[in-house]
């Protein structure tokens, strides 16, 4: 979905793909057929964008990339940007901390991210110049130590090279975007700045995800306000909610949190304590005792954008108005990226009730953005 920002700004509306099983480019082209178009058909608009996943093992497949740029065409989709985040197997019947593998000291991730932007650079509309990939944050704190940290800024910068080549050879500017996530060596907006200050900034930036900003507390005026005074960019941002309870330790509030608990993805959890942020890295481990429950609990559970009771939607709106309501956006690609659908406990039944909780969640940004100013196209 296009709007116009009051700059005259062309604005990138879209979902993320990964909420939809597919491990091949055919499998993504198939889901689009299935998902994406009856939601575009369901908002009545005249193009739709879609935030693709694609699984590594897919990415060369030439063949099945014209293909799947046939097919984006004929069911009147665009693509402006990928999440590069997960590796593979996001659909297995366990991820938890396996998504944060393999890592950016690792040569797996640069070129998967390599890949992803040349195929990316294939995607683009004609008239669209600049695309967008969001990938992890580093990696998972746990055994990282200077050696993988210096070896991973190696691997961003080589990936930077990349990124000019695909500018020179195709006229497209694809931008990379690390997306700070609670328990990984990058989960706050400082350490991103610490990491990325003067590393590439032309191709490198940052992924502000409002549900992540959320759950460590940080404010989306505090992130744009560092990352301005760090010469960070921020390349796009996922709208996304975080599951908020106020008052962990009632029995109301731990009947609530009981009803997220599930196998599949890591919930991280945090809260103030003594003035600071202190957090688990699963709910389970919360809900034991892990932390103390005495003040508002956030989980990292991406929760549908349009729902505001136990949500932080409040936060996700001031975020977006700091993205989107000043003189000039700070990011012109905007993600929804509620994957957790088929996890949830009210999750829908049917293909219809998602592609009902997709367009929803979709009408309800295209609604803040335009209460900001945008005009829809």
């Amino acid at each position: 979905m296009r709007l116009r920002h009051p700059d005259g700004s062309l604005l990138h509306l879209a979902y993320c793909s990964n909420v939809h099983p597919a491990d091949d480019l055919d499998g993504v082209a198939a889901q689009l057929e299935r998902y994406t178009a009856r939601v575009r058909e369901r908002l009545d608009v005249p193009s739709l964008g879609v935030g693709l996943w694609v699984a590594a093992p897919a990415v060369a497949d030439e063949a099945a990339a014209d293909r799947l740029s046939e097919q984006l065409r004929k069911l009147s989709l665009e693509v402006v940007t990928l999440n590069g985040f997960p590796y593979k197997a996001f659909h297995a019947d366990v991820v938890k901390t396996d998504v944060y593998w393999p890592h950016w000291a690792q040569d797996a991730r640069r070129e998967y991210t390599k890949g992803l932007a040349r195929l990316l650079a294939r995607l683009l509309p004609d008239d669209v110049e600049e695309g967008s990939i969001s990938t992890l944050p580093l990696g998972w704190r746990e055994g990282w130590g200077p050696a993988e940290q210096e070896e991973s800024l190696r691997g961003l910068a080589d990936v930077a090279a990349e990124l000019e080549r695909v500018h020179r050879d195709t006229g497209k500017r694809v931008r990379l975007a690390l997306e700070p996530e609670p328990g990984c060596t990058i989960e706050t907006i400082a350490q991103a700045c610490e990491a990325l200050r003067g590393l590439a900034p032309d191709w490198i930036g940052v992924c502000l995800d409002a549900c992540h900003l959320a759950v460590q507390f940080e404010t989306g005026e505090g992130a744009v306000a560092a990352l301005d005074e760090a010469g960070v960019s921020v390349v796009k941002t996922q709208v996304s909610s975080a599951l908020r309870v106020d008052d962990p330790s009632s029995e109301a509030g731990r009947e609530l949190l009981a009803g997220f608990v599930e196998p599949k993805f890591l919930h991280q959890t945090r809260e103030i304590v003594d003035a600071r942020v202190q957090g688990t890295d699963d709910l389970p481990e919360a809900l034991e005792g892990a932390l103390p429950a005495k003040d508002q609990w956030r989980v990292h559970f991406h929760v549908p954008v349009h729902t505001h009771e136990h949500t932080t939607q409040d936060e996700l709106v001031d975020t977006l108005g700091e993205l989107a309501g000043g003189a000039a956006p700070r990011t012109r690609h905007y993600e929804v990226e509620t994957y957790t659908w088929s996890v949830m406990k009210d999750a829908p039944t049917d293909d219809e009730g998602l592609v009902a909780g997709l367009a929803s969640e979709l009408e309800w940004t295209r609604d803040r953005l335009v209460a900001l100013g945008a005009e829809v196209l």
